[in-house]
């Protein structure tokens, strides 16, 4: 029952919008790509992906959640935006030719041009499953990001337990840090952090080679 109030609960404009501005800014995508934004959620990075891909993109929403994806489809339609497709699955165990093919279906391209998971893969179990599935479902030439949470660090950490229990409130392994896996199959790494290092930002082109 928390996706209607979802955006309101949690704390998005005083502490993560930053991340997700920080981390589309890193991912660059361009006018025209088509960008798969794994766990959507209500679909708050749509915005700041329109204003990159512009009309001519494709935005491909991906979420376990059917109501989490019932909040993100009503943002769309309020927006008319007309390029974007949603995508009920779980990152973790997908078939990446099955959601291929239904994006191809849904008018997109099979294999995405970036990708980016925000605030998500730290609430996965198995998170490197789901990133081994982002892997297959993006070109071999793509950008990647990741956006997650880790503890604050330096005169921030006062604020460590609060983002502990941000995290917990939210079903988020604070320890998970997803982005390393961004470190280690990409190359051209760009690495930002906002909110006293609690929010941790990752972007670089997918690495040539097998599984990856």
């Amino acid at each position: 029952m928390v996706a209607p109030f979802y955006d309101l609960l949690s704390a998005e404009y005083p502490v993560y919008r930053a991340g997700r501005r920080a981390g589309i800014a890193a991912l660059a995508p361009r006018p025209g790509d088509q960008v798969l934004d794994v766990g959507c959620g209500t679909g708050l990075n749509f915005g700041l992906l329109q204003d990159a891909v512009g009309p001519a993109g494709t935005i491909v929403g991906v979420d376990a959640s059917s109501r989490m994806l019932g909040q993100a489809r009503s943002r769309v339609r309020r927006r008319g935006w007309g390029n974007v497709i949603l995508l009920e699955a779980d990152a973790t165990t997908l078939c990446p030719q099955d959601i291929g093919a239904r994006i191809a279906a849904a008018g997109g391209r099979e294999l995405s041009d970036a990708a980016l998971a925000t605030y998500a893969l730290s609430i996965m179990p198995g998170w490197e499953n789901a990133w081994r599935r982002i892997l297959e479902l993006s070109t071999p030439g793509a950008v990647l990001g990741v956006v997650d949470m880790q503890d604050t660090t330096g005169p921030w950490s006062v604020f460590s337990p609060l983002a502990r229990l941000a995290c917990r409130l939210g079903g988020a392994d604070i320890g998970a840090h997803p982005w390393r896996a961004v470190e280690r199959d990409c190359t051209d790494v760009v690495a930002d952090s906002a909110r006293g290092g609690h929010l941790q930002i990752r972007a670089g082109r997918r690495r040539p080679g097998p599984g990856a």
